[in-house]
């Protein structure tokens, strides 16, 4: 009994010994090869499956505002495919933030803009840059609603109607009538609507268009200058573009004089030593007591600097416009404002206007740029600075209108410049060397300035022979600029760099010059330092197309130039 007690206890203590050392060859099996499914820190999460998260986690994620706690910053929660942590910059335009192309800086970043909406056209809050969400890549771009000022549009109505009865009118369908005018060159009285309530803006929209009275109603959308950066500068670097354009030697054999080209944009100031006796005429179609902006002057400089810069045409005359006011991020306009903009250039004198903003396609500034080349008036615009995926923009993309890209020192396109089918010819527009206001300078880039310099390119081409048409002027420039890029034509830069001294010999030598045109200066005279030029204008004498004025009010549209 004894012995067979042992063996049993023997036994115990074996399988004791065994079942000890097979859970220990376990355990350090699980410490070097785990086979725990860990998640990773960002989870792959399927955008079709809402992430749940644990609130008992300190510092959770969550979405709204805490209204009981005003001192805690909340962060929204990213929604995987449409928006993002991070900044908007160096993304592509694509899955950029949703604002509509005309307000998308080179690098994604969107400039001020109502948030996308289903009323037509912003008629919510506004988002901030860099925090506000991106579009997917699915997100067709049709989609995004064109930018507009919340709860206004414009409607044209019966141009017999009193203030009062017009007043009345608006009542009826719970609007406010802000202001309302006759327009000679669309032929039409056109009258600026807001709404009164938070009714969606198509619904007012529809109904009022439908009001005895009322022809046609539509947004009034938001348009931008085309400007990218702006420093600050001292001092008088070597401006690239007058070789690039060749305007020294332009300049022996036309200088601009006696040519009136009206400048749509912001506040000029037309006290700085550069722009001196230049501006012949102002009209602010803001109504407002803002002073002279930076983007203003410096395309004002751009055409016709004469001190220590070179303008591109430093004889012209300037009819000064303030059609854009200073925003969040920038200076922006709207379709009212810059219809009554260019009833006034048509109505007092312009040969040309230039145009550096952009925006969507809008029926009532379509109109009037179409009656504006009906009375032979050139138009050069800005293309715009929404990159390689934007839509073409407005007004370059109107028939009418000369369309204008930027390129470099290198004669290569800025990145942020529009392309397209419609784009004529390029011309220099990174670090442009500028006016600004205050006797100050400035550097600046952006599709703006090539199309200002073109503006100027044009008058010296009118001045050489007033009688072109603006189909003309536009085969010249074509015609003449210098190919870049690839051989041929093509959408960056159109035919190629615009060449001023090309440009002004073809239109000196083109046929039907009037004999009572201008004599150019003799051909051997030097124009390539600044202070050889001028910087005298007798403003108080008018222009021959000023002259005009009342009897081409009257005059009905004549066929544009093709």
């Amino acid at each position: 009994m004894k012995v067979r007690r042992a063996a049993l206890v023997l036994s115990a203590a074996a399988l004791l010994f065994a079942y000890s050392d097979i859970a220990a060859v376990h355990a350090q099996s699980v410490m070097r090869t785990p086979n725990l499914n860990i998640q990773p820190r960002i989870p792959a999460i399927n955008p079709t499956v809402t992430p749940r998260i644990d609130p008992n986690v300190a510092g959770r994620v969550v979405t709204g505002v805490d209204r009981g706690r005003p001192d805690v910053t909340m962060r929204a929660t990213p929604r995987i495919g449409v928006t993002s942590t991070l900044p908007n910059a160096r993304y592509s335009p694509n899955l950029s933030s949703a604002c509509s192309y005309a307000y998308r800086a080179s690098s994604g970043e969107c400039q001020d803009k109502p948030v996308s909406s289903s009323d037509g056209g912003g008629a919510g809050k506004s988002v901030k840059n860099g925090k506000n969400g991106g579009v997917s890549r699915n997100t067709p771009l049709a989609a995004l609603s064109p930018g507009a000022i919340p709860g206004e549009f414009v409607a044209e109505i019966d141009g017999s109607l009193s203030d009062a009865q017009a007043d009345a009118l608006a009542r009826r369908y719970g609007l406010v009538r802000v202001e309302s005018q006759n327009f000679p060159l669309i032929g039409a009285t056109i009258g600026l609507f807001r709404i009164t309530d938070r009714r969606p803006v198509e619904k007012v929209r529809s109904a009022f268009a439908g009001a005895a009275g009322v022809r046609s109603v539509q947004l009034n959308f938001r348009f931008l200058l085309q400007d990218q950066k702006t420093v600050l500068s001292e001092g008088d670097p070597a401006q690239y573009a007058l070789a690039k354009l060749r305007l020294p030697q332009a300049h022996a054999l036309a200088s601009g004089a006696n040519v009136t080209i009206a400048v749509i944009d912001s506040g000029i100031d037309e006290r700085h030593p550069e722009l001196m006796n230049a501006v012949a005429d102002n009209f602010d179609a803001l109504g407002s007591k803002e002073g002279p902006h930076v983007h203003g002057t410096g395309i004002a400089g751009a055409i016709v600097s004469h001190a220590r810069l070179m303008g591109s045409a430093p004889q012209a005359r300037i009819l000064g416009i303030r059609a854009f006011g200073v925003a969040q991020n920038g200076a922006e306009s709207t379709t009212f404002v810059i219809l009554k903009a260019l009833n006034y250039a048509a109505l007092h004198g312009a040969q040309i206007i230039n145009m550096s903003f952009a925006g969507p396609k809008d029926p009532l500034i379509e109109r009037g740029i179409n009656a504006t080349a009906a009375r032979d008036i050139v138009m050069v615009a800005a293309s715009g600075n929404a990159g390689p995926k934007s839509p073409p923009l407005f007004p370059a993309a109107n028939g009418n209108v000369i369309a204008v890209s930027a390129t470099d020192a290198q004669d290569k396109l800025f990145a942020a410049s529009n392309r397209g089918g419609h784009i004529a010819v390029a011309a220099p527009g990174v670090d442009i060397f500028l006016p600004a206001p205050d006797e100050k300078y400035q550097m600046s880039s952006g599709t703006s300035f090539s199309a200002a310099y073109v503006s100027g390119l044009v008058a010296l081409m009118l001045e050489r022979n007033p009688a072109l048409k603006p189909g003309e002027v536009r085969a010249i420039l074509i015609g003449t600029a210098r190919d870049i890029g690839s051989p041929g034509r093509d959408d960056q830069f159109g035919a190629g760099e615009a060449d001023a001294f090309a440009a002004v010999s073809a239109a000196g030598a083109a046929p039907a010059v009037p004999v009572a045109a201008a004599s150019p200066p003799p051909a051997t005279e030097k124009v390539s330092d600044p202070q050889q030029v001028p910087a005298t204008r007798a403003l108080n004498q008018p222009a021959a197309a000023m002259a005009s004025e009342k009897s081409d009010v009257g005059e009905p549209n004549r066929p544009a130039a093709q």
